[in-house]
């Protein structure tokens, strides 16, 4: 009778552990899809399994990491000042890190300058109203300059307009042109020709367009968001469509014959066998064109002064101050981590809705 008591408790031990493993595995998994995967030899050091093995883990994904950092930022602290400009020595970590405080600072005390505007405009409203009910007034906009923080959010409305409207022109096309050899005939020269174009080969014919096509005093969007979003669209949206063709042109013949077979309809078989196939390759070529349309967005911003992290680069170098190198050096990291984590956003997306061995 002991016997079998312990076997019992013995097999529900095992069987917690095995469900532990696998929960720890599963949110492994999530972790460095997200770019946190070195918080999973924490979680297995939590719950108590092999101490060793984690600690090693652990070095290889935070360790290494965080030396390979501290050596930069300490070759970076040595070797600025060695490098003189006509603004000065090269900013080391200490003044970039300073500019970055007084960005935010200066983000915060533009904000507080916009609540007091507003609380000021109201109270002089409700004056008005309190001698003359029937009286008209008027709530202005607040006028202030965009501060570090508008402009970053700037950018990324910008890129994300630029991203969809390439989605949408690609994905489609990438389909046709993946089920049909004579769309891809049709198409494939038109790619090879306009896929290599600069972004500032395409900015001025850009220009030209939405000056000519969009008029009025107080149109929906304005010219220099639509000349950037425009831009992006069309630097953006070739990797989508390259691997949209490529996914839909290598699903199984099997499958595709299966729903002739079944005499699906062909908007039923893109629906329900094409795009589930196909769904790796299209977000792959997704992230490439946001990793693509994020870069030129800078370029295009600084051309067509569209408020953004282009346009505050562009007015950095212009302003030629002694903390002009420094703030533009915190936009670069800016650009850097952003464009980090646009990538990771998109990875996440696609463990979410595709299917992988794992799941």
């Amino acid at each position: 009778m002991t016997s079998l008591t312990d076997t019992s408790a013995d097999l529900a031990r095992a069987q917690r552990k095995a469900r532990r493993a696998h929960t720890l595995n599963r949110i492994a998994a999530v972790l460095t899809t997200v770019g946190l995967g070195w918080l999973a030899p924490l979680l297995r050091l939590a719950a108590g399994e092999n101490p060793r093995q984690q600690g090693v883990e652990l070095w290889r994904q935070m360790g290494i990491p965080l030396t390979a950092i501290l050596l930069f930022l300490a070759a970076w602290g040595w070797a600025a000042p060695q490098v003189q400009t006509s603004l000065g020595a090269i900013p080391g970590p200490a003044q970039v890190w300073e500019q970055a405080t007084n960005l935010y600072a200066d983000h915060k005390a533009e904000r507080a300058k916009e609540a007091a505007f507003y609380e000021r405009q109201a109270k002089r409203n409700a004056e008005i109203l309190a001698k003359d009910p029937k009286a008209e007034v008027k709530t202005r906009p607040y006028a202030g300059k965009p501060t570090y923080l508008d402009q970053i959010l700037t950018s990324l409305k910008t890129v994300f307009t630029g991203f969809l409207l390439g989605a949408l022109v690609a994905v489609p096309l990438g389909v046709a042109s993946g089920l049909s050899p004579t769309v891809n005939a049709a198409i494939n020269p038109l790619i090879q020709i306009f896929k290599p174009v600069s972004p500032l080969a395409w900015l001025p014919l850009v220009t030209m367009v939405v000056s000519a096509t969009v008029s009025g005093s107080d149109p929906l969007f304005e010219k220099s968001f639509l000349t950037s979003a425009i831009t992006v669209t069309l630097c953006s949206l070739w990797p989508t469509l390259i691997n949209t063709a490529v996914g839909v042109s290598s699903i199984d013949r099997d499958l595709m014959n299966v729903g002739k077979v079944l005499q699906l309809s062909g908007f039923t078989m893109v629906r329900r066998l094409v795009l589930p196939s196909a769904l790796p390759y299209i977000f792959t070529g997704l992230r490439l064109s946001l990793g693509v349309g994020w870069m030129v967005l800078i370029a295009a911003e600084m051309l067509a002064q569209n408020p953004g992290l282009g346009k505050f680069v562009w007015d950095e170098f212009q302003n030629g101050s002694s903390n002009s190198l420094a703030k533009i050096m915190v936009a670069v990291f800016t650009i850097g981590l952003i464009g980090f984590l646009l990538d990771r956003v998109m990875l996440a997306l696609q463990s979410a809705v595709s299917h992988s061995p794992a799941r």
